[in-house]
């Protein structure tokens, strides 16, 4: 009996792989900002067209940065949530590229946890 000759590697198909599609480019800020009400968020467009929401306690904000933060490399958006005296805030940032319903989703997590005290 002979065997098969051993190949370095491996072998994959292209239905193997599961190849996807993925959402690229930046797409419409409208569905980050969508989820601010102004019962609790203040909304400020500044001069360079770049956009603040803060709560009106004044502990979360995000800026969406279209061209990019001052300061920064490429970075669009920012959240922040302040801390208390015993428990450390937080900040995540995103790119300009990076897909709203990204930065959307994120939001959407630091919303949920967020209550009326």
């Amino acid at each position: 009996m002979s065997e098969a000759p051993v190949s370095p590697g491996f072998s994959v198909t292209a239905e193997a792989l599961r190849l996807r599609e993925w959402q690229l480019g930046p797409g419409q800020p409208t569905v980050v900002m969508d989820q601010f009400s102004a019962d609790d968020f203040t909304v400020i467009v500044d001069d360079r067209a770049d956009v603040h929401v803060s709560s009106k306690d004044g502990r979360f904000y995000l800026g969406w940065f279209p061209l990019g933060r001052p300061g920064t490399n490429g970075e669009g958006w920012k959240i922040a949530v302040t801390g208390t005296a015993k428990v450390p805030g937080y900040q995540l940032s995103f790119d300009t590229e990076t897909p709203a319903e990204i930065v959307a989703a994120a939001v959407a997590g630091v919303l949920q946890t967020s209550r009326r005290v």
